[in-house]
């Protein structure tokens, strides 16, 4: 089943209390696309690059089965850039450097060969972007949209636009209760379905995600990792164990969808471990059940709780 992830490929120089590194592949993209590819063989991604862009990366996402038909190589600019700095406890961080460079005026035009595409994931671009590439497709079965703070802000309308047209959204908590303007995130997400997604998942960081659809709520655990590394792109990669598994099973009822948000924080726990992508090159099918299955385990309830009542 094909999945097309339109988002950023671009540069990151990263430095956390555990170490630094400069100018490695990094962009909603490149998780993505990473992280899905092990569930499904069809993944198709839209991008822009600059001359600079090296072709041992486009290699790459080659070697890891990934179609870069729609990766445009802009040959008058150079890839986005950013860079930033994390604090002790990785939750927050200050952005150094951000260039958008080819980025500001990245106007996808979808090859023939995507525009079938079964699943979307929207990475966090300007809704006029995932707009735009909506309106190219051949009525795709499952959306999944993720978004920012910044563009809530600054382009409310272009965002409902695209909220019309999801499936799922993707968001954080903050994100959740600003979109909302409310504080408490049951009530924010009642009025976020509202607006389009038939689904929702807040993502809370180290606390784990909520999902929220067809008036029922789970509550998925985060797994604590002893060796947090770089959480950089830790949202793009847990996108793209979600949609990964539900092109696996090809079923997007509530059920689906929960363990959906298992397998995406399964690789995003993965993602964290190294710098960059790094991580989601090297891993095995076993790899990734096995810890899926430390998720289960972590939200279990013993039987005899009932038994006591």
């Amino acid at each position: 089943m094909s999945i097309l992830a339109i988002g950023t490929v671009a540069f990151d120089a990263i430095e956390t209390p555990f170490g630094k590194v400069d100018r490695i592949l990094g962009g909603s993209a490149t998780y993505i696309t990473l992280a899905a590819r092990y569930f499904t063989n069809e993944i198709r991604l839209s991008a822009v690059v600059g001359h600079d862009f090296p072709q041992s990366d486009i290699a790459l996402f080659h070697e890891n089965g990934i179609n870069t038909d729609g990766l445009i190589i802009d040959p008058a600019g150079k890839t986005f850039f950013w860079s930033g700095k994390y604090h002790m406890d990785l939750n927050n961080r200050d952005t150094l450097q951000t260039d958008l460079n080819v980025l500001a005026t990245f106007d996808p035009k979808l090859p023939n060969s995507y525009l079938n595409s079964e699943i979307v994931c929207l990475g966090n671009l300007d809704p006029s972007i995932q707009l735009n590439v909506l309106n190219q497709l051949h009525q795709p079965e499952l959306v999944v949209l993720d978004t920012m703070n910044y563009w809530i802000e600054r382009t409310p309308e272009k965002l409902r636009a695209v909220l019309e047209r999801a499936d799922v959204l993707i968001i954080n908590d903050a994100e959740a209760r600003q979109l909302a303007n409310v504080p408490n995130l049951i009530k924010a997400a009642r009025i976020i379905r509202a607006m389009g997604p038939r689904y929702l998942v807040i993502k809370k960081g180290e606390h784990g995600a909520l999902l929220f659809g067809e008036e029922a709520i789970f509550s998925a655990p985060a797994l604590p990792i002893e060796d947090v590394v770089d959480p950089t792109g830790a949202g793009d990669s847990f996108a793209g164990g979600f949609v990964g598994y539900l092109a696996s099973v090809r079923n997007y009822d509530f059920e689906s969808l929960k363990l959906a948000v298992i397998y995406g924080s399964t690789m995003a726990s993965f993602n964290v471990e190294a710098f960059g992508p790094d991580r989601l090159l090297h891993l095995t099918r076993s790899e990734i059940i096995h810890r899926a299955d430390r998720f289960r385990m972590l939200g279990a309830i013993p039987e005899e709780v009932y038994e006591a009542i």
